[in-house]
């Protein structure tokens, strides 16, 4: 076996991770990109910054084999098909500006043939609705449609284009565009028109595993949404098999097999990857605000250090009366409320800093684990939940989850599967299987956690329909 790299556009960073022939794997560069929110709801990212730390990384990879790329999935932009420039920011899938698009689009009565065509609820999580929102709002945009020159795509097709000149998504990425015909796993022309947005201007769909060019002489092989690269990373293969990953928001995966799963209670049929003919599915619910709540929590002065939320020498913050509700972009799974707002309840005179902060590490394992109860309403599922991501390094997080959903939950050693997965499914041609290897086990033990969830779920009530 050969050394494979594996490129982690995230959210919040940019990762190189390199797998080594004895399957060993450690990542050698991360490089942080800055946030803008330049109006309430906006939120992007600088294209040639994140492009500038994909290049770093393959700069730093050393003689591989062979290249993996995640991306952060809904976040999107247009650039000019000639000069690859962009034309505009990466909208991220936080943001929110097209709210009134999809209120309009709502309005006429377009929700259902999304859901059945894409499988996906209409918001404005998703790409179609910032690609409309870039076209009719942007004159760059609309100069390069009018040109013949217009690109409109997810951030993979956008590196790709200007790593290896060749424009490309994988049927994983473009399922999270709401332009995908869930059961073709082609670009559907109705969704297009739905969104204005013109067919020839959205990357070719490949399979997961294949040919995306070459960077350097070295062929880019896998490229894949960040969610799904992790749940390979970890193993889940199976109908059944469940992850959680806790980066910027908490994202849980469960494989459903190979025809599309129904969504129902929040909950986003997707596609987990394509690899040859053969499409695997998935169920997704997702909680918005996981890290993303503990920088706030940071830059607002509440939390000193992520580290502070490893352990709480108290007893749990919902026992004394106090809940956080991690909805700051709105509520996903399974209450499906983007107007709903972020809020701490039950302060009083003696609430302290750190008992906000143990009430927001709650709120956030409370969110999780009403995901991973929809889950299993929906499919079978598997007692064990994996984990990874920055928040996993919180013990008393992971312990609180289990106790909450009533699952063992497993934290892997190598905490970045996101890495190891795009680097796995960038080696399959060659053989390379590993799982994340050595693994924590953090099993239920309290007996009170059916009681504070029902007072969770009182809290998040009372956030619905905020603003």
């Amino acid at each position: 076996m050969t050394r494979i790299a594996a490129i982690d556009q995230g959210t919040s960073s940019t990762k190189l991770a390199v797998l080594e022939p004895d399957g060993s794997i450690a990542v050698h560069r991360r490089a942080v990109h800055r946030t803008a929110r330049p109006e309430p709801g906006w939120i992007e990212h600088d294209a040639m910054e994140l492009l500038a730390n994909v290049r770093g990384c393959l700069a730093d990879m050393g003689p591989v084999a062979a290249v993996g790329l995640s991306n952060q999935g809904e976040s999107c932009l247009a650039w000019d098909r000639v000069t690859k420039e962009p034309l505009s920011p990466v909208i991220v899938w936080q943001d929110r500006r097209t709210e009134a698009l999809v209120a309009r689009l709502t309005g006429e009565g377009a929700a259902a043939l999304v859901r059945d065509r894409a499988g996906l609820p209409l918001d404005s999580y998703f790409s179609a609705p910032k690609f409309g929102w870039l076209l009719d709002h942007s004159a760059p945009v609309a100069r390069a449609r009018r040109n013949g020159r217009l690109r409109l795509g997810t951030t993979d097709a956008f590196f790709l284009d200007h790593l290896t000149g060749e424009c490309a998504t994988d049927t994983a990425t473009a399922s999270r565009t709401s332009l995908l015909n869930l059961r073709s796993g082609t670009w559907d022309p109705v969704l297009c028109d739905l969104f204005g947005v013109p067919i020839d201007s959205l990357p070719e769909i490949r399979a997961t595993v294949g040919g995306f060019g070459t960077v350097g002489g070295v062929a880019v092989t896998a490229s894949v949404v960040d969610q799904q690269a992790a749940l390979f990373g970890h193993g889940c293969h199976a109908p059944g098999d469940v992850k959680v990953t806790f980066g910027t928001g908490a994202f849980a995966l469960a494989v459903t097999g190979s025809e599309p799963p129904a969504g129902s209670g929040g909950l986003l049929p997707t596609v987990a990857w394509r690899i040859g003919s053969d499409l695997t599915y998935a169920l997704e619910g997702g909680v918005f605000d996981a890290g993303g709540a503990v920088d706030w929590a940071r830059q607002i002065g509440v939390l000193r250090r992520a580290e502070d939320l490893a352990a709480f020498p108290a007893p749990a913050a919902i026992a004394r009366g106090l809940a956080f509700v991690p909805a700051l972009s709105g509520l996903g799974c399974p209450q499906w409320d983007r107007r709903a707002a972020g809020m701490w309840i039950g302060m009083t005179g003696a609430t302290t800093a750190a008992d906000l902060c143990q009430a927001l590490v709650e709120g956030i394992a409370f969110q999780v684990a009403d995901v991973l109860s929809a889950l299993e309403a929906a499919t079978t599922q598997a007692s064990q939940v994996c984990v990874d991501g920055g928040l996993a390094n919180s013990g008393y997080l992971l312990q609180f989850l289990a106790d909450v959903s009533g699952r063992t939950v497993v934290r892997p050693v190598f905490h970045d599967v996101t890495c190891l997965g795009a680097a796995l499914l960038a080696g399959h041609p060659r053989g390379h299987s590993r799982r994340p290897g050595d693994s924590t086990r953090f099993e239920p033990r309290d007996p009170r956690a059916a009681q504070w969830r029902d007072r969770f779920q009182d809290a998040a009530r009372r956030s619905l329909r905020w603003h």
